[in-house]
């Protein structure tokens, strides 16, 4: 958190809000990180989110509204990987933080904190929009949630000294509630090991892995590429005889690709909540309702 002289302390003190002059700025890249920061902040951060559950987090604007939040923050969450190389980096330019750049404690990465999936031996533009590091869309394997709690919480006490007992406090109550959570969850899967589904795009792969769900075929010919006729065509030809249980969206994606396979092949789309957000109101929520839906297309 920003230093201040005592006297323009007792100032800001009387101008802010309680919750905020108590306790840190929070700019989270995406509503999964801000809902964590909530969580385990409580009334000592202000969070604030940069896109919101309906958008394509790669392809945002670096909004006036954006670089003002993020030049008051003192602490940046945000995934990584390459996820918002399309416009963090200008963000970052034009809040002219010090606090929340590359390489201070204000700025914190998630995928720098858990295995990723999907790297690639190689990068070129045949391959579509693929990141180096890895797949970002980490956020989608609960376990995730579970290494990334500490991480965030030892982050905001390093930066807000005198709120880290409250910090530890409310880690170990999330902590208590997310693992009752993910045992319940992983007890209703095992019911859909080895589901069959066809994908939209490369964000379920995480999902997948911890499901252990069977990814059969992508609307998307290569990961960012929109389906073409030709290729759905294929991929239709593909299921034939083997039909998977259902076909996988995010609820921003086009709806047209995954209707249109639906009523050529009579697979049920699911679309399903990506992040925090509309239907799912925590992240506990996001993960209920994607199991929930899961469990209605199990045979």
């Amino acid at each position: 958190m920003k230093t201040l002289m005592p006297w323009l302390l007792i100032g800001a003190l009387a101008a802010l809000h309680p919750a905020q002059a108590a306790g840190l700025r929070v700019f989270a890249c995406e509503p999964e990180w801000a809902a964590l920061a909530t969580e385990l902040g409580g009334e000592r951060v202000v969070v604030t989110s940069a896109t919101h559950a309906e958008q394509d987090v790669h392809y945002i604007q670096a909004r006036p509204s954006l670089i003002s939040q993020l030049r008051r923050a003192d602490l940046l969450v945000c995934t990584g990987a390459g996820l918002e190389e399309g416009w963090l980096p200008m963000l970052l330019r034009r809040a002219n933080n010090p606090a929340v750049q590359p390489g201070r404690p204000g700025h914190l990465l998630t995928a720098e904190h858990v295995p990723l999936l999907g790297t690639p031996d190689q990068v070129d533009r045949g391959q579509g929009h693929i990141h180096a590091e890895g797949n970002p869309h980490l956020q989608l394997d609960p376990r995730h949630i579970a290494r990334l709690a500490p991480v965030l919480a030892e982050r905001l006490a390093a930066l807000d000294p005198d709120g880290a007992a409250q910090y530890r406090e409310r880690l170990a109550g999330f902590e208590g509630r997310w693992a009752e959570a993910l045992a319940g969850w992983e007890a209703r899967a095992a019911r859909l090991h080895g589901l069959r589904v066809v994908a939209h795009h490369e964000d379920w792969l995480y999902l997948a892995a911890w499901l252990e769900l069977e990814i059969v075929g992508k609307l998307e010919p290569l990961p960012g590429v929109p389906p073409s006729s030709g290729h759905l065509a294929r991929l239709e030809a593909g299921l034939a005889g083997q039909p998977p249980a259902a076909i996988l969206r995010t609820v921003y994606q086009d709806s047209r690709p995954a209707d249109w396979l639906a009523a050529r092949t009579g697979v049920p789309v699911l679309a399903l909540p990506h992040t925090v957000g509309g239907e799912a109101s925590d992240l506990q929520a996001l993960f209920e309702r994607i199991i929930t839906a899961l469990e209605g297309v199990a045979p």
